[in-house]
């Protein structure tokens, strides 16, 4: 699993992220590897993949927080492991060893 280090324009899909991983990380897209991205502001989360007939594409918004990572983006590839990333999506500051706030929300807007 790599985090993609440097903030991602959320607006590509599967094409404009597999050219990113082409481009910037050393692994071909289509090995069995997990490429995460985060946007700017560090408050969505794509996981792109592919499964053995085509991409798998994963969105998580998160509400009122941002997610965690290195104090700053840099142009490295952060490689993850499964605890690291289920930390990261499951509300936890893996470079702080804190949680996110739980967000109980009273209806979607």
């Amino acid at each position: 699993m790599y985090l993609y280090a440097k903030p991602v324009d959320f607006r590509k899909s599967i094409d404009g992220l597999a050219v990113l991983v082409e481009m910037d990380i050393t692994v071909a897209v289509l090995d069995s590897v997990l490429f995460v991205f985060l946007n700017r502001h560090r408050n969505r989360v794509k996981i792109f993949y592919w499964e053995c007939n085509g991409f798998c594409l994963c969105l998580k918004r998160m509400e009122s927080e941002r997610f965690k990572t290195a104090p700053d983006f840099t142009d490295e590839p952060i490689a993850l492991t499964v605890q690291e990333l289920n930390w990261l999506l499951g509300s936890f500051n893996l470079w702080r060893n804190h949680p996110h706030n739980v967000l109980i929300p009273q209806c979607v807007a």
